[in-house]
């Protein structure tokens, strides 16, 4: 996976309990709270994803099932294969035919990250971006704030989130806002459509140990930054500004994920460097990471 991507899907991983904790209680009643899952024992799905992570183009089937945990809890248990690289069938490792990845979309069930230790790498950013779809339905779900069209909600967060391993990565941080909108609903199929725009916020909290970084990179204060050894042994550092938008088609009858697109953009300054405190660098360098994901739910 792109370290420089890695931004895009820490975050959920590392805040989705604070979110929780920060995010107003949901309505109690499904009746009033029209974004909501509503699971059935044994329920089989199926998605198809389809990415572009900068050269890498791919599709992958992710087929899951309903089920419930000894505490009665219902949660989704998805498993992955038929990945595409390229347009052509690319094998995966032994260890990822038995991973399991839970979902859900209980408002008292927080996201968390699962064990990607055993999971081929090539899959961890796809599986990281689904969890980004479901857990951002999973927030508009928990603050009960979208109740129809046009009904809009923004949540402050803007903690830093980070990916250093303090070996290869000395520092990567990235931080966001939620932008949240009931876009439309189509009352003849029962459906919405939703957008969370994940924003910089006005003050960033990322770390920014050099002068050079500062300058920000976009309209608002840098939101992104990463620091990381080379195999020469000198340092890649670079900053800018991380935005994704991600559009879901939800069936209001029983709260699935119908479809899902996700456009990430992380506009970066990277300069090369001798010297830990970043000052004897090569000259900025401006690259733009793009990203663009889908999700469409099989029949």
């Amino acid at each position: 996976m792109n370290v420089k991507s890695m931004a895009t899907y820490s975050f959920l991983l590392a805040g989705a309990a604070l979110l929780a904790a920060q995010a107003p209680a949901p309505t109690p009643s499904p009746l009033q709270t029209p974004l909501h899952r509503q699971y059935r024992d044994g329920e089989t799905l199926a998605y198809r994803m389809t990415g572009i992570n900068e050269d890498w183009h791919y599709t992958i089937r992710i087929d899951g099932a309903v089920k419930r945990d000894p505490s009665g809890a219902f949660f989704e248990e998805y498993q992955w294969s038929d990945l595409k690289s390229a347009g052509q069938p690319t094998q995966l490792s032994p260890q990822t035919a038995g991973f399991r990845q839970r979902l859900s979309l209980d408002p008292n069930q927080n996201p968390s990250v699962p064990d990607l230790s055993k999971v081929d790498p090539k899959i961890i950013g796809p599986i990281t971006d689904f969890l980004t779809f479901y857990s951002d339905l999973w927030l508009a779900i928990k603050t009960g704030q979208l109740k129809g069209p046009g009904d809009h909600f923004y949540m402050s967060y803007g903690v830093p989130s980070s990916w250093a391993d303090g070996t290869y990565v000395r520092l990567g941080q990235s931080s966001i806002d939620f932008d949240m909108t009931w876009k439309s609903t189509d009352a003849a199929s029962r459906t919405a459509e939703l957008e969370i725009r994940h924003v910089p916020p006005a003050k960033s909290m990322v770390t920014l140990p050099a002068a050079w970084m500062q300058a920000s990179v976009g309209d608002k204060p840098n939101n992104w930054v990463t620091v990381q050894k080379g195999q020469d042994g000198k340092l890649q550092a670079g900053m800018g500004e991380e935005t994704f938008d991600v559009l879901l088609k939800v069936n209001l009858a029983d709260g699935k994920i119908l479809s899902g697109s996700m456009d990430n953009v992380v506009k970066t300054i990277q300069r090369t460097c001798d010297d830990d405190a970043l000052t004897h660098c090569t000259d900025p360098a401006p690259h733009e990471i793009h990203r663009e994901i889908e999700i469409a739910l099989q029949p």
